[in-house]
């Protein structure tokens, strides 16, 4: 046999042997500005998470949490990344706050939390609205001569897929809001002078990147110690808390877990308290000062933080090749896909509750609660399912659940469908169970009348859908949605409202899906009115008026997964028609390398500004990725 002329023992591969190992998906952070280089030196691309600096605190305002995402998969380029950490906005006593400044990862950045707002005055007390930013400051203080009472001020907007807004105030004379955090809204502002208010507003929670990096021990996750801002492990961007003065019963609000720093509560005067800044390298928001003149919390630094995706380079030899692969540390061609997966809406019932929202999952560019892992995929084609709308019927036992959308190993279950107010056939809430599950019955008379049907069934992680409401003597439950249970139907009253869905920028368009279908009003019943729609395409609920039919209720829209409303009927019995639930959706979105194509042609393909690829399916099809 003849041999390797070049005389190596490699297998016959002819060429320098490339001697690094491959090594494991090393997890590492950056809290200063400067050059990010990988560890391995096989890395071509990172998961990455990009946290900016907080927002400064406010007039008893907390300031919000600097933006947080998680990018599935950023370039790494031999020669290091240019990482440039955000510093936290001063929250300095007697003078204007600052917003935080934003963290960057290459050409990727996250925005600065939003700045608390100011102690507002006639004439102008919109000057207390909370700044925007990657989370939203609270709502600064309502305590002023010639401000109108009730007047609502509110907190600053968060960027969608980074954050979330300041809480509001919800009137004057009024406390102050709490700043946004990455994985929740900052608490309303209590006014102390109102029954039953302290005036205490918390910032929201951040979010928990455990999932992502690894649990502990990390060096580079922050320990809870008092003083440097409200953590657990793990999780980063809380928002600020707001401030008190205890001598007004007027309690400090705690920061959001993930670095939010707490308000201060002194005694008028001559008793500041002391309020905390947002954990340095966390984002979070700064607490707030208190009214007896305590200096105002910063924000904190942002971070960033990479776990190295490792491919391989060079020219390995056949023992090299195979000892890799025997450890699975031999990579595999293909990419990091991030996903949204919406499932058709459930119909609304006859006489009762809205159908509940398909199920969503999605691996990113949503609420941080709902962010799956991306999905690796090999070159090659993969079908997708998109789930239909349960159609609507006026059949009183019908329990009409809607389909299953599903990508690769993914898979949204379709909503279930709203109870009737009939009890013949299928009228239990197991009927009813779903991604989200459908609102309860409305029963005219002293009929049974019970809880909605279970949502996130069959149970993900994160989960997929909510519970429906239960149902009440006329009145039906409204569909559960993405991020929040329907409404309950009340004795003589309301209907219940369709459950939130969750909003996704996915495609560069910051849009909600699966949102959960309102509950109806049986006819000549109370004086409330039909449960309104969920934000995410669901459809509204009905009541009927007078001695007529039943009226129909209002289809989910298409393409978004929404529950279907809930149909009235009228006093002789006769049904409307259920609203139909909407259709589902996914949405797949690659780096610049991948080459996406779609088939049926009614899908579509775009490129984001960025370079990433997008595919969007409406209808059942292929994606071929290459």
């Amino acid at each position: 046999m003849p041999r390797n002329k070049s005389g190596s023992a490699n297998g016959g591969i002819i060429g320098k042997l490339n001697e690094a190992s491959f090594g494991k998906c090393e997890v590492s952070s950056k809290t200063s500005s400067g050059t990010f280089t990988a560890t391995n030196p096989g890395t071509r691309a990172g998961q990455v998470l990009i946290v900016s600096g907080g927002g400064g605190s406010g007039s008893l305002s907390g300031g919000g949490a600097g933006g947080a995402k998680v990018f599935s998969s950023l370039p790494i380029p031999s020669s290091g990344v240019a990482v440039t950490i955000g510093g936290g906005g001063a929250g300095p006593c007697g003078s204007p706050s600052a917003n935080g400044v934003s963290t960057s990862f290459g050409s990727t950045s996250t925005t600065g939390g939003g700045k608390g707002g100011l102690e507002a005055s006639a004439p102008t007390p919109s000057l207390a609205a909370g700044s925007p930013g990657g989370s939203g400051g609270g709502g600064g203080l309502i305590d002023q001569p010639g401000v109108p009472s009730g007047t609502v001020i509110a907190g600053g907007t968060g960027v969608c897929g980074e954050g979330n807004p300041g809480g509001q105030i919800p009137g004057n004379p009024g406390g102050a809001g709490g700043g946004g955090g990455a994985g929740a809204a900052g608490q309303n502002g209590q006014s102390p002078f109102l029954p039953g208010g302290c005036g205490e507003a918390d910032g929201g929670a951040g979010i928990d990147v455990t999932p992502f990096f690894g649990a502990s021990p990390q060096p580079f996750y922050l320990s809870n110690e008092t003083g440097k801002g409200n953590t657990a492990c793990g999780t980063f961007a809380g928002g600020g808390g707001s401030g008190g003065l205890q001598n007004w019963a007027m309690q400090a609000g705690e920061g959001g877990t993930g670095g939010g720093g707490n308000g201060a509560a002194g005694t008028f005067p001559g008793g500041a308290g002391t309020a905390y800044s947002g954990r340095a390298n966390s984002g979070g928001g700064g607490g707030a000062g208190d009214a007896a003149g305590s200096p105002k919390g910063s924000g904190g630094s942002g971070i960033v933080i990479v776990k190295e995706l490792n491919k391989a380079s060079g020219v390995w030899s056949m023992q090299s090749q195979f000892q890799a692969k025997s450890q699975g540390t031999w990579p595999e061609i293909g990419f990091d896909l991030d996903y949204l997966v919406v499932a058709g809406g459930g119909a609304g019932g006859v006489r009762g509750g809205g159908g509940g929202a398909g199920g969503y999952r999605a691996s990113g560019y949503g609420p941080s609660p709902l962010q799956g892992s991306a999905l690796f995929l090999k070159p090659g084609d993969h079908s997708i399912t998109i789930g239909g709308g349960a159609t609507g019927t006026n059949n009183q036992p019908d329990i009409n659940k809607g389909s299953n959308s599903s990508f690769s190993t993914i898979t949204s279950t379709g909503g279930g469908g709203g109870l009737s107010g009939a009890t013949a056939g299928c009228g239990s809430s197991a009927c009813a169970a779903g991604g989200s599950g459908g609102g309860g019955g409305a029963p005219t008379g002293s009929g049974p009348h019970g809880p909605g049907g279970s949502g996130n069934t069959p149970p993900t992680s994160p989960a997929q859908g909510n519970d429906g409401g239960a149902g009440s003597q006329r009145s039906g439950g409204g569909g559960g949605g993405a991020t929040a249970a329907g409404g309950g139907g009340s004795p003589n009253g309301n209907a219940g409202a369709g459950g939130a869905g969750a909003t996704n920028n996915i495609n560069n368009s910051c849009t909600a899906y699966a949102g959960g279908g309102g509950g109806a009003v049986a006819p000549n019943g109370p004086s409330g009115s039909a449960g309104s729609g969920g934000s995410g395409g669901g459809g509204a609920g009905v009541k009927a008026s007078g001695n007529c039919s039943g009226f129909n209720g209002n289809s989910g829209s298409a393409n978004t997964g929404g529950g279907g409303g809930a149909a009235s009927a009228g006093p002789n019995g006769t049904g409307g028609t259920g609203g139909s639930g909407g259709s589902g959706i996914v949405i797949v979105r690659g780096p610049s390398a991948v080459t996406f194509s779609v088939a049926p042609g009614t899908n579509s393909t775009a490129t984001h500004p960025g370079g990433d690829k997008l595919a969007t399916f409406t209808v059942s099809g292929t994606l071929t990725v290459s």
